[in-house]
């Protein structure tokens, strides 16, 4: 995807809000309350007095392994959706949805700037909407509901500075939002006035709306079926004749049966197919229908049948743009926007990072990467996620989850030891691929396990992806010391260290950073040499006949203050140290060894690994000197030093 970041109106977006609150925990152990005293506090003040353990009959037929009861909450209040609703007469087996797949994107249709804001608890004053509809156009949508012009000022104003400004490009096609009253719909024409074309063709959609499902018409409205339709096609003759003014830009029009998911399939089939014809929707200038799931009442795939008997059945089909709406209310907003994408559906309106009212709008982000996660072109940019969810932040003022999928900052983040060793074996393997096929690693194929695509696509960096604290393991220890630290730790070295991490993580009870685990490699590996019973002053190492070594070296013992002179033999320089310290009384074995240059170069650094079994027990000492023989002698010292020291 072409990085649009260097945008200027994209690049000026101002620092991410926070989006890491921390929940208080309540304590395990009396450490964790010291660390924590907030949590421990919430912990000592609740004691769950609202909550009733269910405590009704178990279920007939329930099964041995299931001993869940039935709690106390009224569930008898609500109706499911068959009982709610008429629904679609499908046979099943005339069902096309299910047997199809998604292979190119829908027109996206960002509705930030007008259902996302009419969200927030401080709506977008006009610099910000004029951010976020810069931001829009960078990442490559097309189709952008600006505002709701009659519902406010504010929002008549951003539309007129669009307008005044000539902020929209060319091939950007502008909606704006008005329910089915003639005043409203007159000063949204007013707010479009001048807005020009581009090639003949019209860059504004006015989109009408009116609720049609029965408890909105009768509860709400108080209409009956008759009357709702008598409504709908006096605001579509109104607006067509507004079309027709010299002052009006060249219009396209957009009807959506609010909650059309709750409404007879044959009332909105009625309600569209007369718009259809009323509005004269012709291949060159398409009518949109956009079916809402304004509240989410039941599964996804009962969606999915309304939007095919919708696809089925519309008049003038291919003058019809069949659009959908959906909210999360149920928590399956996304779901419900790819079974109707399957079901015939050919636009999705729906706000970055889910923002709406209640429970969000659908999840553009996370629809469009779910695609690109099945090799399918999203059309839209999101190779900077982290300028795009940062700029979507300031604009409203409402933080991203840290796991919102594809774009939280702690989406691709892996703090568990297996999953983390998983992702560092994938991440080798994958650039062992790439090298094999003469390919960069960005253009490989990707499969990388526990990460649904490269985090570098979306203009993450792999540093953030392993992270440490009591849950981590070895593998993802092992990891970001290699990562920043060039390490290559042997397998042993890597359990050793792990327990030694963990036990901190443990303690603390928080993450650790890759510069804490170094100091602490530092201090438990690298730091003994200078610091225990037994100290080199100086030593050197011959070859005195072929497979003999000598090591000579000056020592101090913690037990006195004479340098000493000392000599041992062996097959080799180290064996001829561990000679040299028998003789002082220390039975050294070097049980595993490994060593490794930092860099390419005859003046890299080296690091030596070396463990030791000292009185029946093991111990790793690491070194590190330009010198690979000095490496490893240093190596051997640290690793006596630490298990003397105990």
């Amino acid at each position: 995807m072409p990085d649009h970041s260097s945008s200027p109106s994209v690049a000026a977006a101002p620092a991410a809000v926070s989006s890491t609150p921390t929940a208080p925990t309540a304590p395990t152990a009396p450490s964790t309350s010291a660390a924590f005293p907030a949590a421990a506090a919430f912990a000592d003040a609740v004691s769950f007095p609202t909550v009733v353990r269910p405590r009704g009959a178990l279920p007939a037929g329930a099964a041995a392994w299931n001993a869940q009861r039935p709690s106390s909450m009224p569930h008898q209040r609500y109706l499911p959706i068959h009982e709610r609703v008429e629904l679609p007469a499908v046979d099943p087996s005339s069902r096309i949805w299910p047997t199809r797949r998604v292979d190119t994107a829908p027109l996206w249709v960002s509705v930030d700037l007008r259902d996302g804001n009419q969200a927030l608890r401080e709506p977008m004053d006009t610099p910000r909407k004029r951010m976020m509809f810069d931001l829009l156009v960078a990442m490559g949508f097309k189709e952008i509901e600006v505002g709701y012009p009659s519902a406010s000022q504010t929002d008549f104003d951003f539309v007129r500075h669009l307008v005044e400004d000539d902020a929209v490009p060319p091939d950007v096609t502008t909606v704006v939002f008005t329910p089915a009253r003639r005043d409203l719909i007159e000063r949204t024409f007013e707010a479009i006035a001048g807005m020009p074309a581009a090639g003949g063709m019209p860059r504004v959609v006015v989109h009408l709306y009116v609720a049609t499902a029965p408890v909105w018409r009768q509860v709400v409205l108080g209409h009956d079926r008759a009357d709702l339709l008598a409504l709908a096609r006096d605001a579509a003759e109104h607006m067509a004749r507004l079309a027709e003014s010299p002052r009006s830009p060249d219009v396209r029009f957009q009807f959506s049966p609010e909650v059309f998911n709750a409404t007879e399939p044959d009332f909105a089939l009625e309600i569209c197919n007369s718009l259809s014809e009323l509005w004269d929707a012709c291949p060159q200038r398409p009518v949109i229908h956009n079916l809402p799931a304004t509240v989410e009442i039941s599964t996804p795939n009962v969606y999915a049948d309304q939007i095919e008997y919708m696809d089925r059945h519309l008049a003038r089909r291919e003058s019809v743009i069949l659009s959908v709406h959906p909210h999360n209310d149920r928590g399956t907003g996304v779901a419900c926007a790819e079974l109707a994408l399957l079901a015939g559906a050919q636009r999705v309106e729906g706000c970055l990072f889910g923002n709406g009212e209640r429970t969000g709008n659908v999840d553009l982000v996370t629809l469009a990467l779910n695609l690109y996660s099945q090799g399918v072109n999203p059309m839209i940019d999101f190779s900077d996620i982290d300028v795009v969810r940062e700029t979507v932040e300031h604009c409203n003022r409402v933080p991203v989850h840290p796991r919102h999928p594809y774009g939280g900052e702690l989406a691709y983040t892996a703090f568990s030891g297996t999953h983390q060793d998983a992702i560092s074996k994938g991440l080798a393997h994958h650039a062992a691929l790439a090298a094999a096929q003469s390919v960069p690693e960005g253009r490989a194929p990707w499969a990388v396990p526990y990460l649904p695509i490269d985090p570098a696509d979306v203009g993450r960096s792999y540093e953030a992806l392993i992270r440490v604290n009591s849950q981590s393991g070895k593998g993802g220890i092992a990891h970001l010391l290699n990562l920043h630290y060039g390490l290559e730790l042997p397998r042993g070295l890597r359990a050793d260290f792990s327990r030694v991490a963990q036990e901190a993580a443990d303690r603390d009870g928080r993450e650790l950073v890759a510069k804490e685990l170094w100091e602490m490699f530092q201090a438990r590996y690298l730091a003994p040499v200078h610091r225990g019973p037994i100290l080199l002053s100086s030593w050197r190492t011959a070859e005195a006949a072929p497979g003999e070594h000598e090591f000579v070296a000056e020592l101090a013992t913690s037990g006195g203050e004479v340098r000493t002179p000392r000599r041992g033999i062996g097959n080799g320089p180290l064996a001829a140290l561990t000679a040299l310290l028998a003789g002082i009384g220390v039975e050294a074995e070097i049980v595993a060894f490994s060593e490794h240059a930092m860099d390419r170069g005859g003046t890299s650094l080296a690091t030596a690994y070396i463990e030791i079994g000292l009185n029946g027990t093991e111990r790793w000492g690491v070194g590190q000197d330009t010198s690979a023989l000095t490496a490893s002698v240093n190596a051997v010292i640290a690793a006596v030093n630490g298990r003397l020291a105990g």
